[in-house]
């Protein structure tokens, strides 16, 4: 009987576990399959159609959609209003760097552009048979329900996703595909449907990451991110400091720089999102979501959030003593808060909820991941410290028994899980990048294995959230820069860890897939005895580019 640590992501997809990949040799789904389940078999073959084409969204998964889905035969068409600006050329360059002229050529001449008026659906498109429709349309609720409306009186059978922020499938009477900025290039997707279907094992076979969520209100990615820009808007309106200056402690803070981010996506667009997100959120949560006075002033004049750099004073004075304390309050209190309600509607599986944060805001650090370092009372101390500062927001949408999760298997393995079938284990990686997170839970699975009885292991990745492996994080060496004895238990922990895969098991096998191994990835899996690597993985030591010399013993290990 199989046993593992907590429940693999790739479970929630409907396709099984890493285990059963090693133990069948193949994986569970094949993208000719699931191509033909949802557009029909070669010579019926149906078309995706993605309406609000030419917006920022639209044209983004037109040519996302469209580059992995020309070589299987499925026409893309791209349906907007006549007077929408052209927004699909000028993704052509970069569809020509990516993969050359010719192939380029052929995605965009799969690509077919039609117009309506928004009511009637252009005749042409029964000859083009679409079978899923992936809506990018304004955030107007009866304008989205009516669209529905007119595409499922022509085709009845039509499998419809919306690209909402917000509105959740309840509302939409469809179902949920929330892809994350920018578009052309990021992966991810929040995915909202009753249970797992052949569309989101498609997108998982073409190489995308569908990520399961709950069907509630800007399900995950929006509450960190919006809720994250209404935490410096309130600061703002506070201290009175600059955004540009916010976003600047920000960053140092927790990663993002969410004014900077509204602008480069468009002020006009992004600040209505947010906006809506937050106000349907306030709606049904209480003031900890209700949008400030500032952001809706953003939201109705459409106005960028930085100033020219013309317009920044030369002089940069620093947060000192309880002003940095204050600010760290107003930016965690809420969003501690805020994640506090999604653990107690289990919005998502607990690695979901915080990889999201990573791969789509640019968190240094997943933000369970930080509640869970700092300790559940540290975060019950800074939302009532923040409480202070903003009464209205303790009455509503504060969890803090919820907290008990992070002590469980699935907040302890945020990162990384184990299983095994009695004879072999399996533990695999959920992120990209190596730092004092997966330190701690790698080394925890092993301890688990070992327990377990089990001598022969294969390291991973987990086949769905860490679609590459890039190294070491980088944020992990700020510290050891500065202190010595930092930087010597970083290189002395990280190895010992790396070690125990050579000396705790008869046998380790290291196995490479996706696009890239690099760094110290590449040196945790030169600690096992055997590596195994899927053609045309790019492996190597980018660092000694720098020059920096590997940390996990890559100058001699590998030689031994």
């Amino acid at each position: 009987m199989n046993k593992t640590m907590r429940t693999p992501t790739l479970e929630t997809l409907g396709l099984g576990s890493v285990l059963q990949i090693f133990s069948r040799g193949k994986l569970p789904v094949t993208t000719s399959d699931l191509v033909d389940e949802v557009f029909g078999k070669a010579g019926d073959r149906g078309s995706l159609v993605i309406s609000g084409a030419n917006g920022i969204v639209g044209a983004g998964k037109t040519m996302q959609l469209g580059s992995r889905l020309e070589p299987h035969g499925v026409r893309v068409v791209a349906l907007d209003l006549p007077s929408a600006p052209d927004g699909l050329g000028r993704h052509y360059k970069g569809l020509v760097r990516t993969f050359g002229r010719d192939q380029a050529d052929r995605i965009m001449a799969n690509t077919i552009r039609l117009s309506y008026d928004g009511k009637k659906l252009p005749d042409e498109l029964k000859t083009l048979k679409p079978r899923f429709l992936l809506e990018a349309i304004p955030e107007i609720l009866e304008l989205k329900k009516a669209h529905y409306e007119a595409f499922r009186a022509t085709f009845p059978d039509i499998e419809i996703r919306s690209v909402t922020s917000g509105f959740p499938s309840s509302e939409l009477g469809v179902g949920v595909a929330h892809p994350a900025f920018p578009h052309e290039i990021n992966k991810v997707w929040e995915i909202v449907e009753s249970e797992p279907s052949a569309v989101s094992k498609l997108f998982w076979s073409l190489g995308l990451l569908p990520i399961p969520v709950s069907d509630n209100w800007s399900f995950v990615l929006d509450v960190l991110f919006c809720g994250l820009t209404l935490a410096g808007t309130r600061y703002h309106e506070a201290c009175n400091m600059p955004y540009w200056k916010i976003d600047k402690y920000i960053r140092r803070l927790v990663g993002p720089n969410p004014f900077r981010a509204h602008d480069a996506i468009g002020a006009k667009g992004a600040n209505f999102l947010t906006w809506s997100c937050l106000h349907h959120l306030g709606k049904t949560y209480g003031a900890v979501f209700t949008p400030t006075g500032e952001m809706t002033h953003h939201k109705d004049a459409g106005r960028d959030w930085y100033p020219g750099n013309d317009f920044r004073p030369m002089v940069d004075w620093p947060l000192e003593g309880d002003d940095e304390e204050t600010f760290n309050t107003w930016i965690l209190g809420p969003l501690f808060q805020m994640t506090s309600l999604m653990l107690h509607e289990k919005r998502g599986h607990l690695a979901h909820i915080n990889v999201i944060g990573e791969l789509c805001a640019q968190f240094r650090k997943g933000i369970l991941a930080v509640m869970r370092d700092i300790g559940p009372q540290a975060v019950i101390d800074r939302v009532a410290a923040y409480h202070r500062l903003h009464p209205q927001a303790a009455d509503s949408a504060w969890h803090p028994e919820a907290l008990e999760l992070l002590a469980g298997p699935e907040g302890q393995q945020l990162y990384v899980n184990a299983e095994h079938d009695g004879q072999v284990g399996v533990i695999t990686l959920g992120r990209e990048s190596y730092n004092s997170d997966v330190d701690a839970e790698l080394n925890r699975a092993m301890d688990w294995l070992v327990q377990e009885g089990i001598q022969r292991v294969i390291l991973s990745g987990d086949f769905h959230l860490a679609t590459q492996l890039v190294g070491a994080d980088t944020s992990e060496f700020y510290p050891a820069l500065e202190e010595e004895a930092a930087g010597t238990h970083l290189a002395a922990s990280w190895s010992r860890t790396a070690r125990r895969l050579h000396d705790d098991f008869k046998i380790s096998v290291g196995f490479i897939q996706g696009k890239r191994c690099l760094g110290g990835m590449l040196e945790l899996m030169q600690h096992c005895h055997v590596v195994v690597a899927t053609e045309n993985t790019a492996m190597g030591f980018p660092e000694v580019t720098l020059p920096v010399v590997p940390g996990m013993e890559a100058c001699h290990w590998p030689f031994r």
